[in-house]
């Protein structure tokens, strides 16, 4: 399906259109949010403060891996650089994200989508599943197991530094580095705890909002074994609540991005409005809300 032919040239360079304001437009939400996080946790330290801001931490952790997704894929500033940089070093770093291998598996992912050759198909293959299933999974998210395994996986490379090539070797440096800044900054505020903070939603809530975007995306669609995007990926309608956890920086419009990925996130909801007058979604249906997603995708059991 090729959307350059339901689009007019002017339409498509609207919507393909790249800039550098709304790009740190999105990097200063995240990090206002992040910020705001911690100084609700500071001020009001209980358990509801707590709890809350571990779940909203997780969720920019989220945005911040869709920091390193837009500038993998050269779209979120207009200059390549820009986006080299930021992409690294304002959003993958800091959540132990290699843009640069991230970036080689999803390419695939996007030239695989609808077949059975896809590498992300593991994630969602399987759906529907019994709710029992998807509680299990989802437990074993908010306990940290699931988190504990890539902390793990980051403790190895960190023990076989010395054995690891130059790129990674500098990837692991800077990543540490940058956890290290953001422990810093916060015990130069006289909190050091909050960090822990940070690490925990890494390990928990951060990696439930990652399941639940993964099966958001493309679980129990039509058919996952057809190249017509509107048959194997999934666009949400969000609230407010929603958009802050799971789909930071329009990331619900996930249909629009498959069909045509050098469209920048901070147009992708005008994009789905254009195609939407258009006809062109005249046989796709859009679930309300990411709980009515994860009712879609299982079922009794």
């Amino acid at each position: 399906m090729n959307i350059q032919s339901v689009l007019t040239a002017t339409e498509l360079e609207q919507v393909t259109g790249k800039s550098n304001f709304n790009a740190m437009w999105i990097i200063f939400v995240d990090y206002a949010i992040i910020a705001i996080a911690f100084a609700v946790m500071a001020v009001w330290p209980n358990p509801l403060t707590l709890v809350v801001g571990i779940f909203v931490l997780g969720g920019r952790q989220l945005a911040l891996a869709v920091v390193v997704h837009e500038c993998g894929h050269r779209t979120l500033f207009n200059s390549p650089k820009l986006n080299e940089i930021c992409g690294q070093w304002l959003g993958g770093y800091l959540v132990f994200s290699h843009m640069g291998d991230y970036m080689k598996g999803h390419w695939q992912h996007h030239s695989r989508a609808g077949t059975a050759d896809d590498p992300d198909l593991t994630n969602y293959q399987t759906y529907p599943v019994k709710r029992s299933s998807l509680r299990r999974k989802i437990w074993r998210d908010l306990s940290g197991q699931t988190g504990w395994r890539r902390i793990r996986s980051i403790g190895r490379a960190l023990t076989h530094y010395r054995t690891l090539d130059a790129e990674q070797q500098q990837f692991l440096r800077r990543s540490v580095l940058c956890n290290i800044a953001l422990l810093l900054v916060v015990s130069s505020l006289g909190a050091p705890w909050l960090y822990l903070t940070w690490a925990i939603a890494f390990i928990t809530s951060h990696m439930f909002v990652v399941r639940v975007r993964q099966v958001a995306e493309h679980a129990a669609m039509p058919n996952l074994y057809n190249k017509d995007p509107r048959q194997h990926t999934r666009t949400v309608y969000a609230n407010g609540l929603e958009r802050l956890l799971f789909a930071p920086h329009h990331l619900n419009y996930h249909l629009e991005h498959h069909l045509l990925a050098t469209i920048p996130i901070y147009h992708l909801r005008q994009t789905h409005e254009l195609l939407k007058a258009r006809g062109m979604y005249n046989d796709t249906r859009f679930p309300t809300g990411y709980l009515n997603v994860l009712r879609e995708v299982t079922v009794p059991g």
